[in-house]
């Protein structure tokens, strides 16, 4: 049987295996996820009417002699807040000139990495198209010039002239070096 050798557990007269459980705790957090996403659905949005009627805020009627000052400051509020929004936005306007200068520079380093790459793979593609272009028995002779054996021993297993055998050889023994 599928469920037969999982461990059990008798709660109050209920028997409730390992599978039970499992699908008890998925359905508690599915429900506990619902609970926060519901709770959070009122975040994004501004504030209700209904939320400045249950706070309301009380202003104390000014006096006579209070009158000419409280006209002198709203002016000067409006220039604060004037000026505060206009500072804000040169904050604003210098974090995003300083973050696109050093993303400027972030690319004028990848643009050099991708030409050092690309002058890389163009070297490497050019060694292989001429290693792609040479006889194989020259391809032979060469590898076993690398591996160090003698014209001698290379004309004779590779079938070519002892003086190409020796060409061979100090190609190799240039390239080494």
């Amino acid at each position: 049987m599928f469920g037969a050798g999982l461990p059990s557990f008798a709660i109050a007269g209920l028997t409730v295996g390992v599978r039970e459980a499992v699908l008890v705790l998925i359905i508690l957090v599915a429900l506990y996820i619902g609970v926060v996403l519901w709770r959070m659905r009122h975040l994004g949005r501004p504030p209700t009417a209904s939320a400045s009627r249950e706070a309301p805020v009380i202003a104390p009627e000014p006096a006579a002699a209070e009158a000419a000052p409280a006209a002198e400051a709203a002016p000067e509020a409006a220039v604060f807040a004037q000026t505060s929004a206009r500072l804000g936005s040169e904050l604003i306007n210098d974090g995003l000139a300083r973050e696109l200068a050093q993303l400027r520079e972030e690319v004028d380093v990848m643009r050099g990495e991708l030409a050092a790459l690309r002058t890389d793979m163009l070297q490497e593609l050019a060694h292989l198209r001429a290693t792609q272009t040479v006889s194989p028995i020259y391809g032979d002779a060469m590898q076993m010039a690398v591996a160090g054996y003698d014209a001698a021993t290379i004309a004779e297993r590779c079938g070519i002239a002892r003086a190409e055998a020796e060409l061979v050889v100090a190609l190799a023994r240039s390239q080494v070096q």
